[in-house]
């Protein structure tokens, strides 16, 4: 004879099933972070974020090189979502490099803002036709997608930077939006450029300059507060994470030193800075994950950044633990 526990339990367990066949019907995947890296189901790198209506958006792109291969090989991006840097939601892929028409592949870093209740999507691919790196912008109404090519053809390509002769000096775009809601865009690698964006997002406004700091690698990330640009960016290499500070978007930036350590485990290393429920967190990767973990299989971590009482600010301490929920 079955008793009303023995019903309750058995309701509960169909209302689970229900509620994860829903889920996984949906596409979203629901994990719950153990601390770094905060996502082991998958390798990921190259972070970036957003906060959009109270929820922190988290974009990646997505390493699949096997173990044994040395290179990298990176053909989506990923989105994951949370409201406590713990929990989280893995939603379905809503960007691959090829979704540019123009472009034959590669993944590479990429930074996803909002304006004028759009959202743009600044990408780094392999350009089909144009020999080298490219930046593409797609567009979505949401901040999960998915996106589309927002013009047709590449914002910027290897043949517009004269600066050096490598191919790859087009990569890692990020964008900053002023108090004033002037948009700038900040790429490069080895030297750094940048330029104004017009109010629709999709075209440069006026010619682009490049920015003077010292030993320069790539991932320029631009933040504010309290009156202060602060831009962090990788260098030399192996990379470490170093930082320099502006009174103005323009410069002059005073380099004020290293932000993060060299991961030891991954040859790259590239950051996003939040600010989210009055605190602020270091995103960034590293190769930790065992066995297969390494320079071309990198994964996110998040760890809290701190404020000195003049602005300048603490080197990042890289911890296992991660950060706690609110």
């Amino acid at each position: 004879m079955i008793n009303k526990k023995d019903i309750g339990l058995w309701a509960v367990g169909m209302l689970c099933t229900v509620f994860v066949s829903a889920q996984e019907g949906s596409g979203v995947h629901q994990f719950v972070s153990k601390g770094n890296p905060i996502i082991t189901h998958k390798y990921t790198a190259d972070p970036a974020t957003l906060v959009h209506a109270g929820t922190v958006y988290l974009y990646a792109g997505h390493d699949i090189a096997p173990p044994g291969k040395e290179h990298y090989q990176m053909d989506e991006w990923l989105v994951f979502s949370t409201t406590d840097l713990v929990n989280w939601r893995e939603h379905p892929s809503p960007l691959k490099a090829t979704d540019f028409r123009w472009a034959k592949g590669d993944a590479w870093a990429s930074q996803v803002v909002e304006k004028n209740g759009k959202f743009y999507w600044y990408a780094t691919v392999e350009h089909s036709a144009i020999h080298g790196k490219a930046i593409g912008v797609a567009v979505s109404d949401s901040p999960v997608g998915p996106f589309v090519d927002a013009r047709g053809t590449a914002l910027v390509t290897n043949d517009m930077t004269k600066d050096t002769e490598i191919s790859w000096d087009d990569i890692d775009p990020t964008v900053f939006i002023d108090d004033n809601g002037q948009a700038y865009i900040f790429w490069g690698n080895t030297v750094c450029y940048y330029a104004k964006l017009k109010d629709n997002m999709t075209e440069l406004d006026g010619p682009f300059k490049r920015v003077e700091l010292p030993q320069f690698t790539e991932a320029p990330w631009v933040h504010k507060r309290d009156g202060w640009y602060y831009l962090s960016y990788a260098s030399e290499f192996p990379e470490k994470t170093v930082y320099a500070m502006s009174r103005s978007i323009d410069g002059p930036w005073v380099y004020k030193g290293i932000l993060n350590e060299v991961a030891g485990n991954s040859n790259t290393n590239h950051q996003a800075i939040l600010d989210y429920k009055g605190k602020t967190y270091f995103v960034y990767h590293n190769g930790s994950i065992n066995p297969h973990g390494g320079s071309y299989r990198r994964s996110v971590c998040i760890d809290e950044l701190y404020y000195n009482p003049d602005g300048t600010i603490k080197r990042i301490v890289m911890t296992t633990e991660g950060v706690k929920a609110f």
